[in-house]
C-alpha cells in the first residue's frame, strides 16, 4: 500500500511540473544515444540494477559497455518514471518533465514538422570533437532553423578522444558558430563533453576540462526557457476535423484541432480563414472531464459554435480583432529537398501546410544554397539534400503565417508519389502578378459553392471486380444523397463508353484512356460542387494513382471487396460466363489481374455487408470528412 501511495504521489508531482520538448540531432556516430544514456544514468532515472545488467551482458558477449546500449535495453520498458520508445525519451527533474525527441534521419525531421514533434522548445546538437563538422551537421542546422527552434546548445562530444584539447574545442566553436550565424542561429552555449566518461553531462569536470566555466548539459537544459510565450501570441488553431453527433438528440457539431498559439475561451468571437466566416464559441468540449471554459497553446481540443457555419479541415481559427493570417494561393518558401528526383519548376506536388492539403506547382526556383560552401547557385531545380528558395502556387487559397510571425503555421511538407520528399517554411508571398502562374481558376470557387449547397465537391471512386457491388452501392448512395437534398451524379462505363469514350477499346491503352477521361470529367463535376460517384473496375495501382493525381486530395478510393469466386457466382451481366468460355479476352479476374488497393479510404467487404449497410458506411465517412454537413 505504501508503494502505491508513493507511486501516486510521484505521478501527481510529475503532472504538476512543466513540460519541455527537446530535440537532439547530430551526424551518425557522433554520440547522441550515449549522451541520452548518460543523462538518464547520472540523473538516477534508470531502474535499479539496469546498468549492472547491461554491463554483465556486455561482459558475457566480450563487448565494451556503452551508455548508448541503455536506450535499446529500455525500449518498451516502463518503470521508475522512465519510458523510452524509438523516437522519444522521457525523464524528470524537480523543475520539469523532459521529452527528448530523437529523429534519426532527415525524413523524420520533415514528418515532425507537421505531426507535432516539432513543438521542440530547444535543441541539443551533438558534434564529434575528433571528426569535426560534417555535412549532416550543417543540414541539421538548416532543419532546426526551419523548425523555428531558437534555443540551441552545441555539445562538442568525445573530448576524451582529443585529450580534452581546448584548441580543438575552440576551433569547432569558431567554425560551427560562424556557419550557424550565417543561417540565423545563435547558440545558447557550446559545451565540451564526453558522453562516455560523463564529463559535463550532469556533473562538472574540473579535472579534465578546467578551462571550461560554463553550464553542464543538464544545467543548460534547466536554463532553457519553457516557451510559454506561445500562449501570448494571437490565436491560431488549424482545424483537424469537424464531428457531428446525431444519437440521443445530440446535435452538436464540434470543431476539433490543436491550438498552436494563443488562447481560446467560451464566448470568444472567432473567424475562420481562408473563408472569413464568423461565429462565437458556445462551449469547449472535453472527454470525461469537468467543464472547461478556456484552453491554451499546445492543447488538443474541440468547441461548438453559437451560429453554425461551414468549416472544414485546413481552416484556421483566429480570434476576431487579433492579427489575421496570410491568405493566398501562392507563397515564397525556403525548401529542404530529399526526393530522389529534383524539385523542379513546372512539376506538380501535394503540399501539407498546417492541416490543409493542397495541389501545388513549383513556378520558380529563385536560388539554391550549397550546404558546404554557403554559395547561392542559380538553377531551375533543387536537387536532393539541397536547400533553396522557390515560389509555389496552390490550386486554392490557404491560411498560414510567415516564419517571422508564427513558425508553427509557416511549416509545410511536400509530397510526391505519396511520400514526403521535402519540407520548408513560408517566408513571404510574391507580389500580385508575380510568377508564371499557369493553374486556371474559376470565377466562382469551390468554397463559395459549398456555402450555397451544404456540400463539398468531391469524388468517390469505387473500385473492385465486376460483380463486387460497385454499381449497386453507387446507385443506392446516389438515391440516398438526392433524397437528402444533396447534388450527386454517378459516372460509369455505360454512360461514358457510349458517348465521350466510345473510341476507347478494351486494350490496356484503351482502358487507361477511358479512366483518364473519366477522372477529368469527375474533376470538372467536383469543381462545380457535385458529389461524383465513379464506379469503374480500375484494376491496377497505376490506374488508381493516375486517377488520384488528376483529381487531387478530394478523391476518395472505395474498395468493394469480394472474391473472384463470389463474383462469378453473382455474374449479374453474364460476363464471367463468357470470359470463362473464352468469348471475352483480358477479362479482369479471369485472365487479367486485379491489384487490391493498398491505400483505399474505405474497404467494404460486400460478402458480409449488405448494400444498405455499405451506404451507411460511406455516408458516415462523408460526414466525418466534411463532404456533407
Amino acid at each position: 500500500m505504501d508503494d502505491l501511495i508513493r507511486m501516486t504521489e510521484r505521478a501527481q508531482d510529475v503532472k504538476k511540473r512543466e513540460d519541455m520538448h527537446i530535440v537532439i540531432v547530430g551526424h551518425v556516430d557522433h554520440g547522441k544515444s550515449t549522451v541520452i544514456g548518460r543523462l538518464l544514468a547520472d540523473n538516477n532515472m534508470l531502474p535499479d540494477g539496469k546498468i549492472e545488467q547491461i554491463k554483465e551482458k556486455c561482459r558475457r558477449n566480450s563487448k565494451p559497455f556503452e551508455y548508448a546500449f541503455l536506450l535499446d535495453a529500455l525500449k518498451d520498458e516502463q518503470s521508475q518514471g522512465i519510458t523510452i520508445d524509438t523516437a522519444r525519451t522521457f525523464f524528470s527533474t524537480d523543475k520539469r518533465n523532459y521529452i527528448v525527441l530523437d529523429a534519426p534521419g532527415h525524413v523524420e525531421f520533415l514528418k515532425n514538422m507537421v505531426t507535432g514533434a516539432a513543438r521542440a522548445q530547444a535543441a541539443l546538437m551533438v558534434v564529434d570533437a575528433n571528426e569535426g563538422i560534417m555535412e549532416n551537421s550543417k543540414r541539421h542546422g538548416y532543419l532546426l532553423s526551419m523548425l523555428g527552434v531558437k534555443q540551441i546548445a552545441v555539445l562538442v562530444n568525445k573530448m576524451d578522444i582529443v585529450g580534452y584539447s581546448k584548441e580543438r574545442f575552440d576551433g569547432i566553436v569558431s567554425e560551427y558558430g560562424e556557419f550557424l550565424k550565417s543561417i540565423g542561429i545563435t547558440p545558447s552555449a557550446f559545451i565540451p563533453v564526453s558522453g562516455m566518461c560523463g564529463d559535463n553531462i550532469v556533473n562538472k569536470d574540473a579535472q579534465n576540462i578546467p578551462w571550461y566555466k560554463g553550464n553542464t548539459v543538464m544545467e543548460q537544459l534547466e536554463a532553457f526557457e519553457s516557451g510559454g510565450e506561445s500562449e501570448n501570441l494571437d490565436l491560431r488553431m488549424p482545424v483537424q476535423g469537424v464531428y457531428k453527433f446525431t444519437g440521443n438528440n445530440d446535435t452538436r457539431r464540434i470543431i476539433a484541432g490543436t491550438i498552436e498559439a494563443g488562447k481560446l475561451k467560451v464566448g470568444d468571437n472567432i473567424v475562420l480563414y481562408p473563408s472569413g466566416k464568423r461565429t462565437k464559441v458556445a462551449s469547449i468540449e472535453a472527454y470525461n472531464s469537468d467543464p472547461i471554459t478556456e484552453v491554451t497553446a499546445g492543447t488538443a481540443t474541440g468547441f461548438t459554435m453559437t451560429e453554425q457555419i461551414y468549416a472544414q479541415r485546413g481552416d484556421v481559427v483566429v480570434k476576431d480583432g487579433e492579427d489575421v493570417p496570410e491568405v493566398s494561393d501562392r507563397i515564397i518558401a525556403n525548401v529542404f529537398w530529399l526526393g530522389k528526383e529534383s524539385l523542379a519548376t513546372g512539376k506538380k506536388y501535394i503540399v501539407k501546410l498546417g492541416t490543409a492539403k493542397v495541389n501545388a506547382k513549383i513556378v520558380a526556383v529563385n536560388k539554391v544554397l550549397d550546404a558546404s560552401t554557403l554559395k547561392n547557385i542559380q538553377k531551375n531545380e533543387i536537387a536532393r539534400n539541397e536547400v533553396g528558395e522557390c515560389e509555389i502556387v496552390f490550386d486554392k487559397k490557404v491560411a498560414f503565417d510567415t516564419v517571422d510571425k508564427n513558425a508553427a503555421l509557416s511549416r509545410f511538407v511536400i509530397i510526391s508519389d505519396y511520400e514526403i520528399c521535402g519540407g520548408g517554411i513560408v517566408t513571404g508571398t510574391p507580389a500580385v502578378g508575380g510568377g508564371n502562374i499557369t493553374l486556371d481558376r474559376l470565377a466562382v470557387d469551390q468554397s463559395q459553392r459549398m456555402l450555397a449547397s451544404r456540400q463539398k465537391g468531391a469524388v468517390l471512386w469505387f473500385t473492385g471486380l465486376s460483380g463486387s457491388g460497385k454499381s449497386t452501392i453507387g446507385d443506392k448512395l446516389d438515391a440516398r444523397l438526392n433524397a437528402m437534398g444533396y447534388a450527386s451524379y454517378r459516372l460509369d462505363g455505360d454512360n461514358l463508353r457510349f458517348g465521350l469514350n466510345k473510341d476507347c477499346d478494351f486494350t490496356p491503352e484503351g482502358r487507361n484512356e477511358n479512366l483518364r477521361r473519366a477522372a477529368e470529367v469527375a474533376k470538372l463535376f467536383m469543381d462545380a460542387g457535385m458529389i461524383t460517384l465513379c464506379t469503374f473496375i480500375s484494376p491496377s495501382e497505376d490506374m488508381r494513382k493516375m486517377v488520384r493525381d488528376i483529381i487531387g486530395q478530394d478523391c476518395s478510393i472505395i474498395y468493394t471487396k469480394a472474391s473472384c469466386e463470389e463474383c462469378i457466382k453473382r455474374d449479374p451481366k453474364g460476363l464471367y460466363k463468357k470470359a470463362l468460355e473464352g468469348k471475352i479476352k483480358g477479362f479482369t479476374g479471369v485472365d487479367s489481374p486485379y491489384d487490391e488497393p493498398v491505400d483505399a479510404d474505405i474497404v467494404i467487404d460486400t460478402e458480409s455487408v449488405l448494400p444498405d449497410e455499405a451506404v451507411d458506411l460511406v455516408l458516415n465517412y462523408m460526414s466525418e470528412n466534411g463532404i456533407i454537413y
